[in-house]
C-alpha cells in the first residue's frame, strides 16, 4: 500500500476518455490546468483506450479521432503529460477503491484530481465524485468537480457528435469539436472509375475504428503534412456501379498531378453537398459530379 507521506512527485490529474477532445473536454482541461498552476503541480491527463463501453458492452464505439490525434489535442489543451490507460476486462472489474490506490495514487501520485461533475469510475461505474472525494481524504489528494459546459441543447458530448456525423451534419460536429472532423488513413488503389470519368480520386483506407460520416458528397480539405488541398469527397458503396464495399474517395480540385499512393493523409470535413444517389446514366452521374465540384468550390471559398 502506498504511503501518502512518502510521495514526492505529486501531480494534478484529470481522467476520462476524452474522445474527440470536444468543447466540453477543453473546458474541463482548462479548469484542470488552472488547478495545476494554482497548486504548482504538473498536469497529467489519463485517457482510456479502447473506449470503456466497447469493452464492457462488447460493442465497438466508433472514435472521433485517432489515438495519436487525441494525445496531441490534449497536449495542445495544456496537459504536461498524457498517459494512455489500456482499458481491458481487468480494469473494467477494478473497484473504485482499487483504481484510486493502484492507479491514481500508486502509479501517478495524485495530489489533486480534476474531473467532470458526472464522473463515474470503477467496476459497474460504482464510483462517483463523492466516492472520489472520500478516497481523496484517505489518500491525501483534493478533488475538483467541474460543471459540464453548456451547449445550445444540453451539454457537449461525444455521443451527440457521433449522432451528428451519422446524419452527415459535419458542420455542427465541427462547432462541437472546435475543429473540422478529420478522417485519417492511407491512400490505396481503388477501382479507378473516377479517373475514367475525369475526376481522379484518392481512395482512403480509413484508420480502423474511426467513425465515418453518413454516405454522400462533402466539401473537405485533404491534409498532406503542412499542405491543405480543397477537395470533393464521396462516401458510400458506389451504388451506380453495384458496389458492395463502403469507400472514402477524395478528388482534389483541379489537380491530377499528385502522387498520393501509400501516403497517410487526413480529410477535414467542411460541409455536406448531398446524399448518395443513383442516376439514370453514367453521363447523368458525370454531370452531377461537375455540379458537386462547383458546389464544393463555393462552400470552401466561404470557409477557407
Amino acid at each position: 500500500m502506498p504511503d501518502p507521506d512518502q510521495m514526492t512527485n505529486r501531480r494534478a490529474i484529470s481522467v476520462g476518455v476524452f474522445d474527440g477532445v470536444h468543447r466540453g473536454h477543453r473546458h474541463l482541461i482548462a479548469r484542470a490546468r488552472e488547478q495545476a498552476l494554482e497548486h504548482n503541480l504538473p498536469l497529467t491527463v489519463l485517457t482510456f483506450d479502447p473506449h470503456p463501453r466497447s469493452v464492457v458492452n462488447g460493442q465497438p464505439v466508433p472514435a472521433l479521432a485517432t489515438l495519436p490525434e487525441r494525445v496531441a489535442l490534449l497536449r495542445a489543451c495544456g496537459a504536461d503529460e498524457v498517459v494512455v490507460l489500456h482499458f481491458d476486462q481487468e480494469l473494467a472489474h477494478t473497484t473504485p477503491e482499487a483504481f484510486v490506490e493502484r492507479v491514481l495514487v500508486g502509479t501517478w501520485q495524485a495530489g489533486h484530481v480534476i474531473v467532470g461533475e458526472n464522473f463515474r469510475f470503477g467496476a459497474g461505474a460504482a464510483g462517483t465524485v463523492q466516492t472520489l472525494r472520500d478516497l481523496g481524504r484517505l489518500w491525501g489528494f483534493d478533488v475538483t468537480a467541474v460543471s459540464l459546459a453548456a451547449a445550445p441543447e444540453g451539454v457537449w458530448s461525444s455521443s451527440v457528435i457521433r449522432g451528428l456525423l451519422r446524419d452527415g451534419n459535419v458542420e455542427q460536429a465541427a462547432v462541437a469539436l472546435l475543429r473540422p472532423f478529420r478522417l485519417t488513413g492511407v491512400v490505396v488503389t481503388g477501382e479507378r472509375r473516377g479517373r475514367e470519368m475525369g475526376f481522379p480520386t484518392a481512395n482512403l483506407d480509413v484508420v480502423d475504428g474511426l467513425l465515418i460520416p453518413a454516405d454522400g458528397v462533402y466539401a473537405a480539405y485533404l491534409v498532406d503534412g503542412s499542405q491543405r488541398h480543397p477537395a470533393a469527397v464521396s462516401i458510400g458503396t458506389n451504388p451506380q456501379f453495384d458496389g458492395q464495399h463502403r469507400t472514402v474517395e477524395a478528388y482534389v480540385l483541379d489537380r491530377d498531378d499528385l502522387d498520393l499512393y501509400g501516403r497517410v493523409l487526413g480529410l477535414d470535413f467542411v460541409g455536406r453537398i448531398r446524399g448518395q444517389a443513383v442516376f439514370e446514366s453514367t453521363d447523368a452521374l458525370i454531370d452531377r459530379m461537375h455540379q458537386d465540384v462547383a458546389e464544393c468550390r463555393v462552400l470552401l471559398a466561404q470557409r477557407p
